[in-house]
């Protein structure tokens, strides 16, 4: 393992690194959208040390928890809408389109890799978007401002006007099952990478954080980008320390 503290060295190592490989995926984690301005849900000021979260089978079963998590998500767009895809965004966007990077698969919920023009085919988001609603039943597609209106206007969750079934943000919620294509997704990816770089994450959840140990058992090179220690940095061949847009400036 070797750590790079410096970001100015870790930055020239991270662009080598890049331009040696072949086939990389870029697993991006909160950290990288925090220097956007979006809060992230488990750092020292995160949102789950001021909230508890409202779980799947709650949501399903109660109105109250229905209403809950709507106004809860529409404050958390706003959030987003007022926020820019930063330097790293933009870099990964750019290695994305030089054909440098094959999958770009985060936990982020913000839709900030689409805004800085990561196309939908080379990203996976094994968490959802936030920025998206659909039935549960049908996954028919609701546009979130006709959902918050409808609220407002009725006090009631909204239901779908296809089939009726419950209308939900497309985010994965605790006690939800993960997405099983998008979990396929990003460990064909995983397979066939030579250089998998997780950036911005604490990789302490599951089952997302087995993502970096299933590419270094395959055979890639495994990077760490995160201000603070990893349970995975020990197997990595190089973390780099520091603020992410410093470390992504050399790309």
């Amino acid at each position: 393992m070797n750590i790079v503290r410096d970001t100015t060295e870790g930055s020239l190592l991270l662009a080598d690194l890049i331009g040696a490989a072949h086939r990389v995926v870029i697993f991006t984690g909160a950290g990288i959208s925090t220097e956007s301005g979006i809060p992230d849900f488990r750092g020292p000021s995160a949102v789950w040390k001021k909230m508890e979260p409202i779980y799947y089978d709650d949501f399903v079963a109660s109105e109250d928890a229905r209403l809950e998590d709507w106004r809860r998500r529409f404050h958390f767009n706003r959030e987003v809408a007022a926020a820019e895809p930063n330097i790293a965004h933009r870099a990964i966007a750019k290695l994305v389109a030089g054909g440098k990077v094959t999958a770009v698969i985060t936990q982020n919920i913000d839709g900030l890799h689409q805004r800085a023009g990561v196309p939908s085919e080379y990203l996976i988001e094994i968490h959802g978007n936030a920025t998206r609603a659909a039935c549960l039943e049908c996954d028919e597609h609701h546009d979130l401002a006709e959902v918050e209106a409808e609220i407002g206007r009725t006090g009631r969750a909204p239901l779908c006007r296809t089939c009726g079934g419950l209308v939900k943000a497309a985010v994965i919620s605790f006690g939800q099952a993960m997405p099983v294509r998008a979990m396929m997704r990003a460990e064909h990816a995983i397979q066939r990478s030579d250089l998998f770089v997780a950036v911005g994450s604490s990789l302490q959840v599951q089952p997302a954080a087995s993502l970096p140990m299933a590419a270094k058992y395959s055979g890639s090179n495994l990077v760490i980008v995160n201000a603070d220690p990893t349970p995975l940095d020990a197997i990595a061949d190089h973390v780099l320390r520091g603020p992410i847009g410093k470390v992504f400036s050399a790309l």
